[in-house]
């Protein structure tokens, strides 16, 4: 099992000529992702080839060769053409805001921005416009989704870890690869950064609720940072509504007060969207939180192996 994306989920590349889009478009089809489609309506009836490499858990099943990919004008012909339910978007923080509603419009069923520098009021306006259209929106500013073995949309390296029973949520993209390699002996049902930005998609809680219910996933592994208050939130919802063990990480809690840091969400004021505030919130609801990642992923271990 996984969330939101598995092996039947075809994917359309928005961004797919330029420089970025080619370079983690050969990657995510060298970790075997299905994807149909690119878009650029300058160069829509063309074709991009792409010399795949297989890598990954399951690269010995899958062989090396070149693989051509159509260029659509819209995302609404690449679907209509493909039938694809998935976009990823590599486009440049001004052209953001359209390619997601394009996407939406287009009537996917998920929709991933890795594009960092998007403006919040941008990103605000299309995460409510994908909301009210019943769209699973994950970023901006985020590694994507990786389902090992299955799919792998984004710019997660995929051969980190295999499959395996641990869900893992993050804002950090960083902090996703090492608790992915920190892990990796386990093994995850799905990855997923949600990035770090003030307005985002796919929040913690939604991966919660979604790890959840999914039947192959024993533990959740969430990894939140200063800033904000979403980690104060998940942990009631937690309380309420998750029955599987879950392991925190809380980055920055060496950070100056009032200095912002790294993401453009990770501001402290006071002693609110502190790291140790978070980590107490958590903490109060049943959760253990590590002082590090490696720490993190030791407990982890040390509850799945009872």
């Amino acid at each position: 099992m996984a969330i939101f994306l598995n092996k039947e989920s075809t994917v359309i590349v928005q961004g797919m000529t330029g420089s970025e889009g080619q370079k983690h478009t050969r990657r995510m089809l060298s970790a075997g992702t299905k994807i149909v489609a690119g878009t650029n309506p300058r160069k829509a009836g063309t074709s991009v080839e792409f010399d795949v490499e297989p890598i990954g858990i399951d690269a010995d099943k899958r062989q090396a060769g070149t693989v051509s990919i159509p260029v659509y004008g819209t995302v609404a012909e690449a679907k209509e053409a493909t039938g694809a339910n998935t976009s990823v978007i590599f486009v440049p923080p001004a052209f953001t805001k359209a390619a997601v509603i394009e996407a939406v419009d287009a009537g996917l069923d998920l929709v991933v921005v890795i594009t960092e520098g998007v403006p919040v009021k941008d990103s605000a306006e299309f995460v409510q416009y994908a909301l009210d259209k019943g769209v699973r929106l994950i970023g901006p500013n985020c590694p994507g989704i990786i389902t090992p073995g299955q799919s792998n949309v984004g710019i997660t390296p995929p051969d980190i870890t295999g499959p395996g029973k641990i869900g893992l949520v993050s804002k950090s993209g960083t902090l996703t690869y090492q608790l992915m390699f920190e892990l990796a002996d386990i093994g995850f049902t799905t990855c997923l950064g949600i990035g770090g930005d003030p307005v985002i998609g796919t929040t913690h809680i939604d991966a919660l609720k979604a790890f959840e219910a999914d039947p192959e996933t024993e533990l959740i592994v969430m990894i939140g940072e200063i800033g904000g208050d979403a980690e104060e939130r998940a942990a009631a919802y937690i309380k309420d509504n998750v029955t599987k063990p879950v392991v925190g990480y809380v980055a920055g809690f060496t950070a100056p007060e009032g200095k912002t840091m790294g993401h453009a969400g990770a501001i402290v004021s006071g002693s609110a969207g502190t790291a140790m505030a978070k980590k107490e919130a958590l903490e109060a609801v049943g959760v253990k939180v590590g002082k590090t990642p490696t720490e993190t992923a030791k407990i982890a271990r040390a509850i799945l192996n009872g």
